[in-house]
């Protein structure tokens, strides 16, 4: 790690709500545009890009409205493209767009490829020349700051260097006050970056790099870029964006910091990275990434017997970090390749009590190899795993006995939906017998309702269990409709969320030991005793 990158920062440009929302099947509303932006201020980002003025109502409204955020950190960039040729500068409908933004940041997409230049905009590469520095020369007059995005840069620079270099010279003279050269189809590779980068560090203007990510580079070309000397990387939380998406700022960001010692923000902002990660993949509705670098659930969770040994004793054995630093943590997890450590570890995690029981631990690991043989996996559904921890070191729960359950479904009309009853009998912890039915959507919601119809008398605390999560899989075999099936449930109360699992050939009772799993899990969370019946 050299001085220089330990003295200098790099400014981190978020363009989530702009490119990333280009993503397909992302579509941000304007709430959500606002919440990311105020977390996006709270970790310490320099830029966030909040859409394209005039290109939709959505992102005309955002404009107004971040005007009331108290932003401590972040500055806010309008986008948007040169000027049309044949025009004043001041009556295009775009400049106006933009500056009815009043944002304090405009950034002006131009070609730099003479091929687009040709093809696309149909005109004279001089002309071309002649609207960046007209556009560029407008705004510098009238914001803080201008930035240019050299659209193809890469591309230009490998057909025609010297044209790439004359644009973001046009642009430097006009005053832009950085030229960021973007990887815009994805396709360079990180000597390229390096070499074209390089070349246009001579020019003496401050450089950033806004890379995509269709050959699985977007980070790499990033982190080369800056090595060669660029001062802002543009990109996006999570990586999402158009086609294979945009530089992760989520892997970048602590690749900067805690790998090549840059200064991008403050090391307690940078402990809220996962926070942020998750907030994103949310309010886009899209499943995170359990293996994305640094922030997924994944990146520093341990499976195998003799990891899990070795990290117990040193965590650096296997993690190059400590997950605190990004706000992850390390997990550990239990399946057929689990070892003792693997036991040992959940046990301590779980509260449980192991000194002196080194025959029942090991009775545990040979049940849960078991199972996991039948079709069992523990690793989603850590809170069926400590209920069979507690079952099978005598801590047992009686909550309730089951007595027995039937589900119906029945259709009688062809053109109706069909109905599903489920009747469930139970004996609660005084020997009262209750016996409830409901109907449902289906047989598993309706022996859900049931079920929670039963135990809530007992036990209202059940009310506040929310299903978020329902997958079906069914298990290698030949046995066709006769297969195993797992089923996984995620449920969750107002404070956390917990995963349990139940496998059988029949959905129906696979289904009921992922439910009545859940149900216990929460009483024993919230620390409940067997009670009696409450009063009705």
């Amino acid at each position: 790690m050299s001085a220089v990158a330990k003295a200098r920062r790099i400014d981190i440009y978020d363009t989530s709500l702009r490119d990333g929302s280009q993503g397909e099947s992302v579509s941000f509303t304007v709430a959500d545009k606002l919440t990311i932006a105020q977390k996006l201020d709270e970790i310490g980002v320099r830029f966030i890009e909040g859409g394209w003025p005039g290109s939709n109502p959505r992102d005309a409204e955002f404009f107004k409205k971040v005007r009331s955020l108290k932003l401590k950190n972040a500055r806010i960039a309008a986008f948007g493209s040169t000027m049309r040729p044949g025009k004043h500068v001041a009556e295009d409908a775009n400049v106006k767009a933009l500056l009815a933004a009043e944002t304090p940041v405009v950034t002006i997409v131009a070609k730099t490829w003479d091929m687009t230049v040709r093809e696309d905009l149909r005109i004279s590469l001089d002309v071309n020349r002649g609207l960046i520095a007209d556009t560029i020369a407008y705004f510098a007059e009238r914001v803080e700051s201008v930035i240019l995005d050299a659209e193809h840069y890469f591309d230009a620079y490998r057909a025609n260097p010297e044209y790439a270099l004359a644009c973001l010279q046009s642009a430097s003279d006009a005053g832009a006050s950085v030229l960021c050269l973007c990887d815009t189809r994805g396709g360079a590779m990180p000597f390229e970056v390096e070499e074209a980068v390089t070349a246009a560090g001579k020019l003496g203007i401050d450089l950033g790099i806004h890379c995509h990510n269709d050959s699985g580079l977007a980070v790499a070309n990033s982190l080369r870029a800056v090595g060669a000397g660029a001062v802002q990387v543009q990109g996006t939380i999570n990586g999402i964006g158009e086609r294979c998406g945009n530089a992760n700022l989520c892997t970048v960001l602590p690749n900067l910091q805690i790998k090549m010692g840059y200064r991008c923000v403050t090391a307690k902002q940078l402990t809220k990275l996962g926070e942020l990660s998750r907030l994103v993949y949310e309010l886009a509705n899209l499943e995170p990434i359990k293996s994305s670098p640094y922030v997924g659930r994944s990146a520093f969770a341990h499976k195998g017997g003799l990891h899990v040994s070795a990290v117990r004793k040193n965590r650096e054995t296997y993690e190059h970090i400590d997950p605190a630093l990004v706000g992850n943590e390390q997990r550990v997890l239990v399946s057929d390749l689990s070892g003792k450590s693997n036991v040992e570890y959940k046990a301590k995690q779980f509260g449980i009590d192991i000194d002196g029981r080194a025959d029942e631990l090991k009775h545990l690991l040979g049940e849960l190899k078991e199972l996991e043989n039948t079709g069992f996996q523990f690793e989603g559904a850590e809170a069926s795993f400590e209920l069979l921890m507690h079952k099978s070191l005598r801590n047992k729960f009686a909550f309730f006995k089951l007595k027995g359950f039937r589900v119906i479904d029945e259709k009688r009309v062809e053109t109706e939906p069909s109905v599903s009853e489920a009747t469930v009998m139970i004996e609660g912890p005084d020997g009262t017998i209750e016996h409830t039915a409901a109907t449902g959507n289906g047989p598993v919601h309706a022996l859900d309702l049931a079920l929670r119809k039963a135990l809530v008398k007992f036990y209202p605390q059940i009310q506040d269990v929310v299903l978020h999560d329902y997958k079906v899989r069914v298990l290698a075999g030949s046995d066709g409709t006769g297969s195993l099936v797992r089923v996984l449930i995620e449920s969750g109360d107002t404070e956390s969320r917990w995963g349990t699992v139940g496998v059988s050939h029949n959905l129906v009772e696979a289904s009921w030991q992922a439910l009545v799993d859940s149900l216990v899990y929460k009483l024993h969370k919230d620390g409940v005793l067997p009670a009696k019946r409450a009063a009705v």
